[in-house]
């Protein structure tokens, strides 16, 4: 009696097609999400925009160290801090949508969207499942490599392995 391994994750044409889909289009919501972080000073002069959602981090605190650090850290340097996320999530989008180093900007969402459910969990109105989702959704991200699917990182992983540097090892694990 022969067992028949499973195939792995994301070796079929439809797991692909979902996969690379879903990188897309988390890549497209970073960069929209982006759009709303406007300089120069990214909502702080109106209470408004990112310095709204950061500040919910202090009002309608979810865990102490966090809200102590948005308050004596992020908010007095908020102008610094504006240019950082939208930098951050300018990046993340774009590496997602292009498939380049995926797992590593995936690891990258995450930390982002631990940071802002930080922010956000409990300001009214808020769908806290959102938040859960979004982090999970980085980690399928991750655990499958979904660049390497329909993504830079499947086309330019076999160059990276061929060449034995300390740069393409690097690449190949960030893919």
């Amino acid at each position: 009696m022969s067992v028949i391994a499973p195939d792995p994750v994301g070796s079929d044409r439809i797991s692909r097609w979902i996969l690379s889909g879903t990188r897309i289009v988390i890549g497209i919501l970073w960069l929209t999400n982006a759009g709303w972080k406007t300089p120069p000073d990214f909502g702080r002069s109106t209470g408004s925009g990112l310095y709204r959602y950061t500040a919910f981090a202090v009002e309608h605190e979810v865990f102490p160290p966090f809200a102590f650090v948005v308050r004596e850290i992020v908010i007095p340097n908020f102008t610094l801090f504006g240019w950082t996320v939208l930098l951050v999530e300018a990046a993340l989008g774009s590496f997602l949508l292009l498939g380049l180093a995926t797992r590593f900007w995936a690891l990258v969402g995450v930390a982002q969207a631990v940071a802002i459910t930080l922010s956000t969990l409990n300001a009214p109105g808020e769908w806290n499942w959102g938040y859960y989702m979004f982090i999970a959704i980085h980690l399928v991200l991750f655990a499958t490599a979904a660049g390497r699917s329909w993504g830079l990182d499947g086309l330019l992983s076999p160059a990276w392995s061929s060449r034995d540097t300390k740069w393409t090892r690097l690449l190949l694990r960030w893919s």
